[in-house]
């Protein structure tokens, strides 16, 4: 039989990763390794000073799956190095998170990053995001993610390639489709701080976020999503900017003249 580590950053004890550990198993062993808290914007960071400890998580009176106190990056490691040492997962799902991962956003997602140590890793892996954080409905999302899965075990993705999939929060029979899109250049958010005071008259700051308008074509993940469509991005975590490489290149022989 196949088998699927699951992961998330908002916390294994979260709605969506257990209703998606629902529908999995009907396709392969699901293995659930996941932050004990949420770990939500916490991109790619690992845990390096302090240890990792690992406790076993129960749902409904019964075996869960195993609550790390780290990132999900922590997670998609410490269950490929040990927990699932001799059983290799054949698909890594980070997900189902609650609020969209699009346009630069991606660089601080604990989700997306949980697919990226994945596809690092040498693991086919996908990110899968619901839209919306107060749209609790995941049917629409759990429905995608399985037949996506389904596909993903039998053909495998180039090596080191991770896909991003983001759910519009309508009903299933709303959804119009889904697009192949491309990662926008804009942040979904517009940020602010909010200067606030505390009981002692001490100032401290507070990270607002306000949803922003998307601009592009229908190929941008975030207009296909406002569209009403499932977008799905490959990404790879190589970031270099091959445009500017020969430009770069060219010129730098005048630097140490």
């Amino acid at each position: 039989m196949k088998r699927i580590l699951l992961t998330n950053d908002d916390g294994i004890y979260s709605s969506g990763i257990s209703a998606l550990y629902k529908k999995l198993r009907s396709i392969a062993e699901v293995t659930v390794v996941a932050p004990d808290a949420e770990r939500s914007a916490q991109g790619h960071a690992i845990t390096l000073s302090v240890p990792l400890r690992v406790n076993e998580a129960r749902r409904d009176g019964k075996f869960f799956g195993y609550a790390i106190t780290g990132t999900p990056a922590d997670c998609v490691k410490i269950g490929l190095m040990n927990i699932m040492k001799k059983k290799r997962p054949d698909l890594i799902i980070s997900g189902i998170n609650r609020g969209p991962n699009l346009g630069i956003n991606v660089l601080y997602s604990g989700t997306v990053s949980g697919a990226t140590e994945g596809a690092i890793l040498g693991v086919p892996s996908f990110a899968v995001s619901l839209a919306s954080f107060k749209w609790e409905k995941f049917e629409a999302a759990v429905d995608f993610s399985h037949k996506l899965a389904k596909l993903m075990l039998k053909k495998k993705l180039p090596v080191n390639t991770l896909l991003n999939v983001n759910v519009p929060a309508l009903p299933r029979s709303k959804i119009k489709g889904v697009k192949i899109t491309r990662q926008g250049m804009s942040t979904f958010y517009k940020e602010d701080y909010d200067m606030r005071e505390d009981p002692n008259r001490r100032l401290y700051y507070w990270l607002c976020s306000y949803r922003a308008q998307v601009k592009g074509d229908g190929l941008v993940d975030a207009v296909a999503v406002r569209d009403g469509y499932i977008s799905i991005t490959p990404l790879h975590y190589d970031m270099t900017d091959y445009k500017d490489l020969e430009i770069l290149s060219n010129a730098s022989s005048r630097l140490f003249k």
